[in-house]
């Protein structure tokens, strides 16, 4: 699953100032209100200058207000502990284009499915991804999230050969072993549910990657992966003893861990590992080392936070409901019972994972429901109209997922979990928990394979239930059941 980098920025920075003490915080307003006079001119001049180099037929910026200067409306989005709540109140106010101000950022966000296909599949050329500079840095600037153009193009169809079915399917047998792995040593106790399925999801990750022949490198690359993600949100400052500084770091030693495997394959002329590795490696579309490192570790942050995220929220979906629940595990029960020859278990196969249409719409509407990527980022590279409305260039441009999956012009009552709904496809560009044109995420049926045989097991050979009152939603910088979802796993008798 593609990861928003932006809502990681928004949410790191915010948590920083709610820790600010309130006297501080007052006196930085006051600053702030002081400066906005001064401030005024230069901002004003800058619209002036992007009215300047608009099209012909002079064109009005979308309705909206930008906030305070340099911060803009960024404590107005977190003044709630959930943010979709700005976006709603927004939506309401100003309709389903509107301009704002976060991140020192001048922004227009869109939340209709027509508009959000214009910025990322008919328009997209006229909109570039963008994130931080500090993001590129850990992921690495070669990384397929920071491209446009033949190199992206490239890279996507590398990727897409080693994840789409014709190269997945035969890796059921090691993803239920994982699966099966992460479900023992949960028994009997209760944990973090988000923490357990991040650690799933690695795995996962990791054997899609290298496929099975690189066991005596996975301790070590996981170890500086930790640190790697532990620095993803802290504050860009690279000094020793930061979070960040330990980051890059880390960062440093992932590349010299995938050079060593690389380096050992091309030693022992390994052809038939398989994974994305293999892909990557192909003489006729070779990458550089550097590229191929900065991939990997690209791909593995993008599958891991996103996937444990929808597999957390399935898990507590399916406790508070339980007649879908019911209807899960008869469907895994048959396919189960399917599989048992002479009193053992035979293990799944693909053709299994097709025979799976309720459990497959209950990761579509818990996608839907959970929205774990609220919006993406784009930027204009030139001044684009759109709707009748200018937006300038160098704006950036926030398709808003979540408020398109929860309109109930899409999805009657929208908040109601109820997998039927996908007992028929939804209208077009309605639904799209993957993102929508060229940088739509590459590796969404991995995800939903490794949901698929997790829930299988799950559902037929575990109960589970919520330790203690867990309501509410936190962000971190997903969207997220309160406090990871602690839960007890227990096996059925």
């Amino acid at each position: 699953m593609s990861p928003s980098a932006y809502t990681s920025s928004i949410t790191a920075i915010l948590s920083s100032s709610l820790l600010l003490p309130s006297v501080l915080m007052i006196a930085c307003l006051l600053f702030l209100y002081l400066a906005y006079r001064l401030a005024l001119r230069a901002f004003s001049s800058s619209a002036s200058a992007a009215a300047a180099t608009a099209p012909a037929r002079k064109l009005p910026l979308p309705p909206g207000s930008m906030g305070w200067p340099y911060i803009g409306e960024t404590f107005q989005l977190y003044s709630n502990s959930n943010p979709n709540i700005f976006f709603a109140l927004k939506q309401k106010r100003y309709g389903s284009i509107f301009k704002t101000h976060i991140l020192g950022c001048p922004c227009v966000m869109v939340s209709s499915p027509e508009a959000a296909r214009l910025v990322l599949v008919t328009r997209a050329h006229l909109f570039k991804p963008t994130f931080p500079a500090s993001k590129e840095c850990m992921l690495g600037p070669q990384a397929i999230f920071f491209q446009q153009g033949e190199y992206h193009a490239r890279l996507r169809r590398l990727v897409l050969r080693a994840f789409m079915p014709d190269g997945i399917r035969g890796f059921v047998p090691n993803i239920e072993s994982v699966a099966l792995c992460a479900l023992r040593s949960w028994d009997g106790r209760m944990v973090n549910t988000f923490q357990e399925m991040k650690t799933y999801a690695l795995n996962v990750a990791l054997l899609s990657i290298f496929g099975k022949d690189e066991i005596s490198y996975m301790e070590e690359l996981k170890q500086c992966y930790y640190t790697l993600e532990k620095g993803y949100n802290s504050m860009p400052i690279n000094l020793p003893g930061t979070l960040f500084h330990k980051a890059m770091k880390a960062r440093k030693q992932l590349g010299q861990i995938v050079a060593k495997i690389i380096s050992s394959r091309r030693e022992k002329k390994v052809g038939d590992a398989g994974g994305l590795l293999r892909s990557f490696m192909e003489a006729k579309e070779a990458l550089t080392e550097e590229q191929i490192s900065d991939n990997i570790i690209g791909v593995i942050f993008a599958a891991r936070d996103t996937t444990a995220s929808v597999l957390t929220w399935i898990v507590k979906f399916l406790g508070e409901n339980p007649a879908v629940l019911q209807a899960v595990t008869e469907e895994q029960e048959e396919i189960m019972n399917s599989k048992v020859v002479d009193e053992e278990e035979k293990s799944l196969s693909w053709a299994d994972t097709k025979r799976m249409p309720m459990t497959s719409r209950v990761i579509q509407e818990t996608m839907r429901v959970a929205s774990i990527l609220s919006f993406t980022f784009r930027e204009a590279v030139q001044d684009v109209e759109l709707e009748g409305y200018l937006i300038p260039k160098g704006w950036k441009v926030m398709p808003l997922f979540r408020n398109i999956h929860h309109s109930p012009d899409n999805f009657p009552n929208p908040e109601k979990f109820d997998p039927s709904r996908f007992e028929v496809s939804p209208k077009p560009n309605t639904f799209m928990p993957f993102g929508n044109g060229s940088h739509s995420c590459p590796g969404n049926e991995l995800a939903k394979l490794e949901m698929l045989v997790l829930l299988h097991h799950l559902t037929t050979k575990y109960r589970w239930s919520v330790s203690g009152l867990q309501s509410g939603i936190q962000f971190g910088p997903f969207a997220l059941p309160l406090n990871g979802l602690p839960m007890t796993f227990s096996r059925k008798i």
